[in-house]
């Protein structure tokens, strides 16, 4: 079998996705199997979704286990690699199941750090640029602390989320697992829900669809927008680094929320006009990433332009909403 082969010799040869039937983790299921490792999925659908899997559902490398990583989570045979990807990720999502979002965070964690533990894996969390909150430094390095609400309305998420990393960190420091930390700033790109809730998705269907694109606030905060083929290859840069500490993975490239909107719009010919709305609490003024560190430490840097990007996703998405009209289902 082929396998994933890192400069200093990692190979990864079977790997287990939590969360894989998401957004991220369908699409790091899916370059596992065109890389040659074998990929076991574990989700329990209830963010993530089966049509996420379906193109690989028949791959014999390919393994679905449906099943709450924080209940339990228990892989027969050889692993090499945990990617820890399971919580939900927009807000929406999260206010929606708040407890399971902590628990993910917490439980759910321990139980994939113990299954990397038990096999002598190399483990990689998905922790996210929400742990900065909203930052006082910009750009945003690994060194910086954040300014973080601990009971607000994104609390859940945050706060699973450093608590998640302190755990990984925890069980790195002790030798115990071979860890890593993967901060992600916003991503967008193809295979994301319609109703997903962020920016890039709802400005995408509500332009296709000829509605008002729905800006929160005045549109001056800003958001720095990753592809999702880049994040991919940033991941598993990672994986296959020896890098112990947190590195963010994102694009340094920031626009406006306004200017994502007016730029989207153009890009799928859509007429709609915009719409302010009230402003999201505690939403982030800022965010874009320092990547000094993944450029030094993992020679990653985004490729793909933002305009190239979202064409890709409206593209997509196009072509999802007229096989759902063609199918009569109605997918979200």
């Amino acid at each position: 079998m082929d396998s994933l082969t890192s400069a200093s010799g990692r190979e990864f040869r079977r790997a287990v996705v939590t969360g894989g039937a998401g957004f991220l983790g369908a699409h790091l299921c899916a370059a596992l199997l065109r890389d040659g490792a074998e990929v076991v999925c574990v989700d329990d659908f209830s963010t993530g979704s089966p049509e996420a899997v379906a193109p690989f559902r028949d791959e014999p490398g390919f393994e679905l286990a449906v099943a709450d990583v924080s209940d339990g989570l228990v892989v027969d045979g050889a692993v090499d690699l945990v990617l820890h990807f399971a919580s939900a990720a927009s807000p929406p999502q999260y206010a929606a199941r708040p407890v399971a979002t902590l628990r993910v965070g917490s439980a759910g964690t321990y139980n994939a750090l113990r299954l990397a533990e038990r096999c002598g894996a190399r483990f990689v969390m998905a922790s996210t640029s929400e742990v900065y909150g909203d930052p006082l430094l910009h750009p945003q390095r690994e060194d910086y602390w954040g300014n973080v609400n601990p009971v607000g309305p994104r609390s859940v998420y945050d706060e699973a989320k450093r608590f998640s990393e302190a755990l990984t960190t925890a069980f790195g420091q002790t030798g115990a697992v071979d860890t890593g930390i993967v901060r992600i700033f916003n991503t967008y790109g193809p295979g994301m829900r319609h109703d997903d809730g962020r920016a890039v998705p709802n400005f995408v269907r509500q332009a296709l669809a000829g509605e008002p694109l729905t800006v929160a606030g005045n549109g001056r905060q800003t958001r720095s927008l990753c592809f999702v083929d880049d994040l991919v290859r940033g991941v598993l840069a990672l994986a296959r680094s020896g890098l112990r500490t947190p590195v963010n993975i994102g694009n340094p490239h920031e626009v406006t929320v306004l200017e994502l909107a007016e730029r989207i719009r153009s890009l799928a010919g859509s007429g709609s006009p915009v719409r302010f709305v009230d402003a999201a609490p505690d939403d982030p003024r800022r965010r874009c990433p320092d990547i000094t560190a993944a450029q030094r430490e993992l020679g990653w840097s985004p490729e793909t332009g933002l305009d190239e990007g979202l064409r890709r996703t409206i593209g997509w998405f196009a072509s999802d909403e007229a096989a759902q009209r063609t199918s009569g289902e109605i997918r979200v």
